[in-house]
C-alpha cells in the first residue's frame, strides 16, 4: 500500500475520523477470556451483578478495537514508525455487545526529532465514542513517523 501520510501532514488540530467496529457479546466473551477474564467481561449475570449493569467490554478491549481502526483506517497508508508510548488512558462508560464505537483521531503536538532527522514526533488524543455520542474512551499518547523530507542534519559548532 502506498504512503498517504507522512509526518508532515499531521499538523497541530488535524482531525481523523478513523471508523466504527461493533463488538459482538461473543468477542467481549472471547476477548476478556484471553486477556482479562473478569465475570463482569465473561458472563451475562454477573455482569448484571455488577456496577456496569450488564456483560461489558474489558477497557483493554476497547483500546484494542480503538488500535485495529487506527490501524486499518490511517497506520496502513501513513509512514509510521511505531510508539513510543501512551500518557493517559481514561476508561470513560462501559462498553456493551451491540454497541457501535467511533473513533477520532486529533493530532495535538508535532516536532522533529533532533536525534534523528528523518522522523518526527506527534502527540495526538483518541476518541471513542458510542452509537448515543457517549465518549467510551479518552486515550493521548505519541507516534513516530517518516518526514516526508528529512531535515538536514545539525551542522557542527564551529570552534
Amino acid at each position: 500500500m502506498a504512503i498517504r501520510w507522512y509526518w508532515e501532514d499531521l499538523q497541530p488540530g488535524s482531525v481523523r475520523d478513523l471508523g466504527s467496529i461493533t463488538p459482538t457479546a461473543q468477542e467481549i466473551r472471547d476477548f476478556a477470556a484471553k486477556f482479562d477474564p473478569q465475570p463482569f467481561h465473561l458472563d451475562e449475570e454477573a455482569g448484571r451483578r455488577s456496577v456496569f449493569g450488564g456483560l461489558c467490554a474489558s477497557g483493554w478491549h476497547t483500546c484494542s478495537m480503538a488500535m485495529r481502526l487506527t490501524v486499518d483506517n490511517f497506520l496502513r497508508e501513513s509512514s509510521s514508525m511505531g510508539s513510543p508510548g501512551l500518557e493517559n488512558i481514561r476508561w470513560m462508560k462501559p462498553v456493551y455487545p451491540g454497541d457501535t464505537l467511533t473513533l477520532k483521531h486529533r493530532t495535538l503536538e508535532s516536532r522533529p526529532l533532533n536525534s534523528r532527522p528523518e522522523i518526527g514526533l506527534v502527540r495526538a488524543v483518541w476518541e471513542m465514542f458510542n452509537q448515543r455520542g457517549e465518549q467510551v474512551l479518552h486515550m493521548e499518547g505519541y507516534g513516530m513517523f517518516k518526514r516526508r523530507t528529512p531535515a538536514a542534519p545539525a551542522a557542527p559548532a564551529s570552534t
